[in-house]
């Protein structure tokens, strides 16, 4: 068992639940933890969920799902390699997207853009909402009752949100829970929240290259000039001549997530070598996050990401795709909203009149629930007059 680090989080050490819980006789804390998460509905409808491409659009592309289990594993690597607690990265990681609505990207600019008048729509406080209160499954209390280091992880992961840049307002959704339960919004979160929070950055940019050229919107010749891939690409084809193409795109992402895990752990450990924290309170205050890559890194990665933001996310196939998504969550939204009558009646409870605020969170939080695929049926059972009502 790997030896914790004076700044890793301990389970013994842990701040607890907001509702109290005999502790598990076989797990510790973050277990039991990670355990919830995994057997949550809406861990089980990430399958069905958007990452890039819709979910019908072909098997063979990523998930929500497979995409939170690459995050998963790599931070648990990580955590590994630099002392901190695994199972907490692990939580961490797969809790990270569960607030995230169907369609990706797409589908949370909609919601955000029919929720602006109702106080907005953020995926980070979503998934707040989703294990402190949207999941019912326990008899004593509502959402997973997770412990205190994985709720900060889940709202902190990409730093304070009080404090920082002038105007910026903390989602409603995490302002009204830190009323009963102080996460400390002005402090920089754990240690494995920030590495769980890079990991998501190292697997979304390597399977949206292998999606990429899977699909079609870009060749590896097309990647040969792009900063970081493009070097690892041409080591590649020299070391294995005549190599088949599949082989090579694995080969070269293979090693390009190796390059970015190692420079991950070498710049994590020459800050905690040059801020020395002995606790993870001394990681929260530390003012900057201790997990980061090397300037180096971080400037090759933004070329990456500008070559897939062109190639990519603003491809005309995946703008078609989009739009659609857009749409749907768009009329969806209007139309619950102004008839809340035509909400099941399971989610209809907690709604008010046409238009009321009450009325636009629960149809957010419906909305945000849905896969991909019950998202595009509901569409056609509300708007399709030759379509079933269920």
């Amino acid at each position: 068992m790997t030896t914790l680090a004076p700044y890793a989080c301990r389970p013994g050490e842990s701040r607890g639940r907001l509702h109290s819980e005999a502790e598990s006789a076989t797990r510790t804390c973050f277990q039991r933890d990670r355990d919830r998460i995994i057997h949550a509905a809406a861990f089980r409808r990430l399958a069905y969920k958007t990452q890039v491409f819709v979910n019908h659009e072909g098997d063979f592309f990523r998930t929500r799902l497979t995409h939170t289990l690459e995050v998963s594993q790599i931070a648990r690597s990580v955590c590994r390699c630099l002392g901190l607690n695994e199972d907490l990265g692990e939580a961490l990681s797969l809790a990270h997207d569960l607030g995230h609505p169907p369609f990706g990207h797409a589908g949370e600019d909609a919601l955000q853009e029919m929720m602006q008048p109702y106080g907005g729509f953020d995926h980070n406080a979503q998934s707040l909402r989703v294990v402190t209160a949207l999941e019912q499954r326990y008899p004593a209390f509502d959402g997973l009752n997770l412990t205190w280091e994985t709720l900060e992880g889940v709202v902190k992961h990409n730093g304070p949100l009080v404090g920082g840049e002038p105007g910026r307002e903390v989602p409603r959704a995490v302002a009204a829970y830190v009323e009963r339960h102080d996460l400390e919004l002005w402090s920089f979160p754990n240690a494995e929240a920030q590495v769980a929070a890079i990991a998501d950055d190292i697997a979304y940019d390597n399977h949206d290259i292998e999606d990429g050229l899977n699909a079609g919107l870009f060749t590896i010749e097309d990647l040969l000039d792009v900063p970081l891939v493009g070097p690892i690409f041409h080591a590649v084809q020299r070391e294995f001549p005549g190599l088949d193409r599949r082989r090579t795109i694995h080969e070269a992402v293979r090693r390009m997530i190796g390059l970015m895990v190692l420079d991950l752990i070498d710049e994590t450990r020459r800050r905690l070598e040059e801020d020395r924290p002995c606790s993870p309170d001394e990681v929260r205050r530390l003012g900057r996050h201790v997990a980061a890559f090397s300037e180096a890194m971080v400037r090759e990665e933004r070329g990456l990401k500008a070559f897939l933001f062109t190639n990519m996310y603003r491809h005309y196939k995946l703008n078609r795709m989009t739009s659609k998504g857009r749409r749907v969550v768009r009329e969806m939204f209007r139309l619950l909203v102004g008839e809340p009558e035509c909400l099941p009646p399971e989610i209809r409870r907690g709604a008010d009149g046409p238009g009321a605020e009450a009325t636009a969170v629960v149809v957010a939080d419906y909305i945000a629930g849905m896969t991909d695929r019950y998202a595009l049926d509901e569409y056609r059972r509300l708007f399709d007059v030759h379509s079933r009502a269920s």
